[in-house]
């Protein structure tokens, strides 16, 4: 057929398997570690080799214990330095060894002949995938979330194979979002229940990859093999999952602090007084017998604690107070503030009026 969906499905299968992808990225990161402690032994080591040579040729009595010292040290680094390609080996063995990995799944005994192999095709855009993965979504969603809980490998079986067309890379990346999307709603059991479904259809789809055929094509050997219980197999399936509902409450933790930050950021620009600055911000920069004045709300003691002030740092406090909206003048000192151009000074020269005049006994 030539229709739209046919030649849908008939892409090459990509590899954007986050699960696999985040998996072997774990393993990038450990063995980045582990060069870069190998490296800085290598340093240490041609150092303390150099340093031993240039004690060799000056010969000198006094430099003999520094020379065994050295001589010590190296000998250590040259252990480390063994220690840590052994560590690199064993990263390497396991990383080729592990269940998930492309080698190991094309060994399970299937044989290739019995699939098409699917041609190499052009590789999709971003914006086509985008557009293919919601028009999947908008056809498949609900049948998706079937799929995503089911519990039994039988179910789960029968269901892809009355509905193949789930067997698919945009069946996958939905499940991944929606479990970042049950985490961040606490619906953790959910969670890790789809959680379960995701990593199905990845290792279905790993296989498909490995073997070049159509994943609608091997999706049976998957529960043949899984249902065998096949030890290294399933702990190769048991730690990916594991892994990946790490990844998921990571993924949501991220999500939700980004969600606090913006909804923090909404109340703080709500806040803003007249003149742009945060009340609660200005207030915990205030020292501490200006801020006893706001907390008892006394404007008599603000004015008092403000005329006993230096006259710089006071007209300073108070202009941000002005401007943060926790000090609004009256409105004689606030039209002749407009008018001056400098709020502080304004409403400094009134308190101290005040004050002066209360001082004196005048009403």
């Amino acid at each position: 057929m030539g229709s739209p969906s046919r030649r849908c499905e008939e892409r090459k299968l990509q590899v954007s398997l986050e699960a696999r992808v985040e998996r072997m990225e774990q393993f990038q990161k450990e063995k980045e570690e582990l060069d870069k402690g190998c490296r800085e032994c290598k340093r240490k080591l041609a150092e303390c080799q150099k340093k031993m040579k240039e004690l060799e040729v000056a010969d000198q009595e006094s430099g003999k214990g520094e020379l065994e010292r050295l001589q010590a040290e190296a000998q250590q680094l040259k252990n480390e330095e063994k220690s840590w390609e052994n560590k690199l080996e064993e990263l390497r063995k396991k990383e080729k060894n592990m269940p998930w990995n492309v080698d190991t799944l094309s060994k399970d005994g299937f044989s290739k002949s019995v699939f098409n192999v699917k041609p190499e095709e052009k590789e999709e855009t971003e914006e086509q995938k985008e557009k293919k993965h919601k028009t999947f979504v908008e056809r498949n969603e609900k049948q998706i979330k079937h799929f995503g809980m089911l519990r039994r490998w039988d179910d789960s079986q029968k269901y892809l194979s009355d509905n193949p067309h789930l067997v698919c890379e945009e069946t996958a990346n939905y499940l991944v979002i929606w479990c970042i999307d049950l985490e961040v709603e606490e619906k953790h059991a959910l969670m890790e229940q789809v959680a379960h479904q995701t990593i199905v259809m990845q290792f279905i789809l790993e296989l498909a990859k490995s073997l070049k055929v159509d994943p609608r094509a091997c999706f049976r050997q998957f529960f043949t093999k899984i249902k065998t219980a096949d030890q290294q197999y399933m702990e190769g399936f048991n730690d990916e999952l594991e892994a990946f509902k790490e990844r998921v409450r990571g993924r949501a933790k991220v999500r939700i602090e980004k969600a606090m930050k913006e909804y923090e950021e909404e109340e703080r620009q709500k806040r803003l007084g007249p003149g742009g600055l945060d009340p609660v911000e200005v207030y915990e920069s205030l020292p501490p017998e200006l801020q006893k004045c706001f907390d008892v709300k006394d404007v008599q003691m603000l004015q008092d604690t403000i005329s006993k002030m230096d006259p710089t740092e006071a007209k300073y406090h108070m202009q941000r107070c002005i401007d943060s909206g926790l000090w609004v003048p009256n409105a004689k000192t606030a039209e002749g503030a407009e008018k001056g151009g400098d709020g502080a000074e304004a409403v400094y020269e009134e308190i101290k009026k005040e004050s002066g005049d209360e001082e004196k006994g005048n009403p």
